[in-house]
């Protein structure tokens, strides 16, 4: 099915990328759909028992059909699946995929990680052919804190630290989650400029790196009042 921009041919396409078991009616990826008329679910299918190959074809489709710059919004596995798009399917820098905002990635390649997480070791290490943000939860039972980073310095993304909000998902109590829309808004702005052509791999990281640590702290500063 091809996804057309509700505005026009230089506004990105918004594709939530969700984990294992999909996201349910109160995760922020359906929220957003519900909200956003620029935001379409990527439906990967085999939500429960995921196949690489088969998330990484059925994005690419999704990517592929896009009649504008896609934006990507993953959550957990849908990390992992991006990060192997990229692998798989290399691009020009910023387009057809124009930016990601990568939330919660999985540890797959840990001795304990769940069997359905298997396919999609090793995590890649390769850098992302678009600006992105790799969001993580202090507190997240998926992945530790410093594996975040460590997968964000690798995929050559801005790192940002949510704090102890678990995996950051509809029981982290986030609901619409505003910090992630911030956080989106600053990889929109980032992935090109006014005219709608790309931004250069040096400036959109550059650009992004100060916005995303601006939205970071703004958030932390609102919810402490």
């Amino acid at each position: 099915m091809t996804i057309f921009s509700p505005f026009d041919e230089q506004s990105p396409i918004i594709l939530t990328v969700p984990g294992l078991g999909g996201s349910g009616p109160s995760h922020w990826q359906t929220l957003w759909e519900q909200s956003r008329p620029d935001t379409h679910r990527v439906e990967l299918g085999m939500w429960d028992t995921p196949h690489r190959n088969s998330w990484v074809t059925k994005l690419d489709q999704a990517i592929r059909s896009a009649q504008a710059p896609v934006v990507l919004a993953a959550h957990s596995l849908g990390c992992m699946a991006v990060a192997w798009w990229a692998e798989l399917f290399p691009q020009p820098f910023g387009r057809p995929v124009a930016g990601a905002l990568l939330v919660a990635p999985p540890d797959v390649d840990r001795a304990d990680a769940p069997p359905a997480l298997a396919d999609f070791r090793p995590a890649p290490t390769t850098p992302l052919p678009f600006p992105s943000i790799v969001v993580a939860s202090s507190d997240d039972p998926w992945i530790g804190i410093g594996k975040a980073h460590s997968l964000a310095k690798d995929w050559g993304s801005v790192f940002v630290d949510a704090g102890p909000q678990g995996h950051l998902n509809a029981a982290s109590g986030i609901g619409w989650w505003e910090q992630g829309q911030a956080l989106l808004d600053r990889v929109l702005d980032a992935a090109s400029d006014r005219s709608g052509l790309p931004r250069s791999a040096a400036d959109a990281r550059s650009l992004l790196a100060v916005s995303a640590t601006d939205a970071a702290q703004a958030h932390y500063l609102g919810a402490g009042r």
